[in-house]
């Protein structure tokens, strides 16, 4: 640990990878993407990706943004968000004559398609995830009659299944991959036939962000989590900076939340951020710390990141074209085209 030196050397771990995945890319550039094809309004159902900053960028350039389907007047064009909707919104978005984009993510998408296989298949579901998340809400939309939802190991005394032989677990894309692990191993002593998903559900990025943050935690005594409240894999991070051994951990969503207080006693700050997190948010943090004495910046890699997403097909129409035809036909009210 640190010399005998009257300053020690104070230094910032960078993580790395951190900030925006693929899903959330391809949401926020579908957001952009729609206003200058189709002009603003453009709504959209929940906020597009868990951060408030991108939500208020979005907002000043058009974008509103809905909680429910039924607060889009017809003939409008409403997207969905990255974490995915339940068929009932689909549905709700036809009566409503609205011209639908949907933003969901692939990985998220993949999800739901499990869940539909799995229940046609006729198996008990057991959707590992946090009660009231949207992609929770989204996925167990999809079989609502088969999915059970066990929010993490202390859920699993409670479940219970009508056939031991067929069950399957799936999850969120965006919990602590150790604390699943856990709930899985506790399913599994208590269904032994308990099947797992083709393919682990949490995402390559909510994965490679616990993992540059482990390494971190270990070394550094704080650790500086940039990200929403409402976001599900920024909160995983900074459980799983002090599990990996960080004195202390804190969630802020832009650099003037930090409190001078935390780095007293502290040589080493670790940076991450969430995956809805604009890289700008992390430097005006390093800014901060810079202007504090934590000028030397070291990067802790844990994985390369190269995947993408193809923007959502929807935006490759004309969607209020579409839209002012759903409300002709169906003599809604409001402007045909405007």
């Amino acid at each position: 640990m640190g010399g005998m030196t009257a300053s020690p050397g104070r230094r910032v771990l960078l993580a790395a990878p951190r900030g925006y995945c693929a899903g959330v890319d391809r949401a926020v550039i579908a957001v952009e993407k729609a206003l200058e094809q189709y002009g603003a309004p453009v709504y959209v159902r929940h906020e597009i990706v868990h951060n408030k900053y991108v939500v208020q960028t979005l907002e000043k350039k058009g974008a509103v943004f809905v909680e429910r389907t039924e607060e889009v007047p017809p003939g409008n064009i409403v997207m969905f968000s990255a974490h995915g909707v339940a068929p009932v919104v689909h549905e709700e978005a036809r009566r409503g004559r609205l011209a639908t984009i949907d933003a969901t993510c692939p990985l998220v998408t993949k999800v739901h398609k499990e869940a539909i296989r799995y229940a046609d298949d006729d198996y008990d579901i057991l959707l590992i995830g946090h009660e009231g998340h949207e992609e929770v809400i989204g996925t167990s939309g999809e079989a609502p009659d088969h999915i059970q939802l066990v929010d993490g190991p202390e859920d699993v005394a409670g479940v219970e299944v009508r056939d031991t032989s067929k069950v399957v677990w799936l999850s969120q894309t965006t919990l602590s991959v150790d604390e699943t692990m856990e709930t899985v191993d506790a399913l599994k002593e208590k269904f032994p036939q308990l099947v797992s998903p083709p393919s682990d559900d949490i995402c390559y990025a909510t994965q490679n962000r616990q993992l540059a943050v482990k390494q971190m935690g270990a070394e550094a005594e704080l650790v500086v989590v940039v990200g929403s409240r409402n976001s599900s894999n920024s909160k995983r991070l900074v459980e799983v900076a002090k599990l990996a051994g960080a004195r202390a951990a804190h969630l802020v969503d832009f650099a003037d939340e930090i409190d001078e207080a935390w780095l007293e006693g502290v040589t080493t700050v670790g940076v991450t951020s969430g995956a809805s997190v604009p890289e700008v948010l992390v430097e005006q943090v390093l800014e901060w710390l810079a202007e504090r004495g934590f000028e030397d910046v070291e990067i802790v890699k844990a994985a390369e990141e190269s995947i993408t997403f193809s923007l959502p097909k929807e935006l490759r129409r004309d969607l209020r074209e579409e839209a002012a035809t759903l409300v002709a036909e169906r003599g809604g009210a409001g402007p045909a085209g405007a």
